[in-house]
């Protein structure tokens, strides 16, 4: 588990923790002071989240809960990442910086569209 002042990052798996800048990625989309947990998910596990929320009963890559307007969570089912990955002709690492990009996007109150897909080009662009 990686804790800092305003982001916990707990991996469940079995598998090794990505190493991304998930620090600053938050920092810079949401502000220093947004408390954030990012959990990494068995399938399993994902797949009872993703039921109980959103009545869907498969494993999605990503979730984002907002908890108030400083907090949130975002859990991930990490072999559901690499498995898309390909799909957006993306490299596992890049797809997953996308992804959190895009969940932090939605932590921040913004839906798909036009105004989401250029935040989360300048984002990638940013940290490339």
């Amino acid at each position: 588990m990686i804790d800092t002042e305003f982001c916990t990052i707990t991996n469940t798996t079995k598998g090794k923790h990505p190493s991304l800048p998930f620090v600053c990625i938050k920092d810079k989309v949401l502000g220093k002071k947004y408390e954030l947990g990012v959990s990494f998910l068995s399938p399993k596990k994902q797949r009872e989240i993703n039921l109980k929320t959103r009545n869907i009963d498969k494993t999605t890559n990503i979730l984002s809960f907002p908890l108030s307007e400083n907090s949130g969570e975002i859990t991930m089912d990490l072999s559901k990442v690499k498995k898309d990955a390909p799909l957006f002709d993306m490299s596992y690492p890049k797809f997953l910086k996308y992804l959190f990009i895009h969940g932090l996007l939605h932590l921040k109150g913004l839906d798909h569209g036009a105004i989401m897909e250029r935040q989360e080009k300048k984002f990638l662009k940013m940290f490339s």
